[in-house]
């Protein structure tokens, strides 16, 4: 019997009583995150609390549950085996919506990645970093959808759906060609019948574009959205595709126009939202940015 077996049974037997609490905790705020003018569904991107989830799973999964929320999104299981770690969150009163895992695994083993999306209870699995080479060029770009095509008509036939999170260096002007850019390229070469995509809004404003703006270019296509907001003063216009992570901030203290983003997400088709906030504040942040989404108007 491995060390998670016993993690995960020590897990379920000290908070068999305090799921049935939590449960009712949460009749009492339902649609947490939501309001008048954003529906939802808002949930967590888990990448938001890697380092309590490193210290201590079990502690971690109550934590993001104690937010409110109901769904959320993986980056890992922290060394507990799928099933162990899908059991874990839907204790908690946590649904996996989607998770995210490195680009090489859906060019070389997109079946065993389908087959641990499936153990997880997974519907998206997908990734947010195309190795490249230099600018991110129509050539990389089109080798990169062919891989999503690919590997989407694997994961279509056990019921999920492949999807990219931009990362800011897919829009550099001029390196897929005039008047284009990678982001283009990897929208107009995939199959919409199995490729989705997932827009984190630091990532298409720290390099300079406007998220509503590519929301209307695209629409129905950006099935998932990344809620993260950049400090002010921050530099944009940058392709580089990393900044410091405590340049995220809570949502609506920072650069980016929610009523419009927002606006925009629900016309485009956004089916469903996941806070991440990679700041090391981020667990203070997190209730922050949920009451900012439950009164913001648009």
């Amino acid at each position: 019997m491995d060390s998670s077996t016993l993690t995960r049974r020590h897990f379920l037997s000290t908070t068999a009583l305090a799921a049935a609490g939590f449960a009712a905790g949460c009749a009492s705020k339902p649609g947490v995150g939501t309001g008048k003018s954003f529906k939802g569904p808002v949930g967590l991107q888990l990448y938001s609390l890697r380092a309590q989830f490193m210290r201590d799973v079990p502690g971690s999964i109550q934590k993001v549950a104690s937010y409110g929320i109901k769904e959320v999104e993986l980056a890992g299981t922290y060394n507990f085996k799928p099933e162990a770690f899908r059991d874990m969150l839907l204790t908690a009163g946590l649904q996996p919506v989607s998770q995210h895992v490195g680009f090489e695994r859906y060019e070389k083993e997109p079946a065993k990645v389908a087959a641990e999306a499936k153990a997880l209870g997974l519907k998206y699995t997908g990734c947010a970093w195309i190795p490249h080479k230099g600018a991110f060029d129509a050539a990389q770009a089109k080798h990169a959808a062919k891989v999503f095509n690919d590997a989407g008509k694997i994961l279509a036939d056990q019921g999920l759906k492949c999807f990219y999170h931009c990362h800011g260096f897919e829009f550099e002007p001029g390196a897929a060609g005039p008047g284009t850019t990678a982001m283009d390229i990897l929208m107009q070469e995939t199959d919409p019948r199995y490729m989705a995509f997932q827009m984190d809004i630091l990532w298409v404003v720290f390099p300079g574009q406007d998220p509503a703006a590519w929301l209307m270019k695209y629409p129905g296509r950006w099935e998932l959205m990344h809620l993260k907001d950049l400090k002010p003063g921050v530099a944009t216009g940058l392709h580089t595709g990393g900044t410091d992570p405590n340049n995220d901030v809570v949502l609506g203290t920072g650069q980016m126009n929610w009523p419009k983003i927002l606006a925009a997400a629900r016309k485009s088709g956004v089916k469903h939202y996941f806070i991440e906030d990679e700041s090391v504040a981020a667990p203070e942040h997190i209730p922050q940015s949920l009451a900012y989404l439950s009164q913001v108007k648009f």
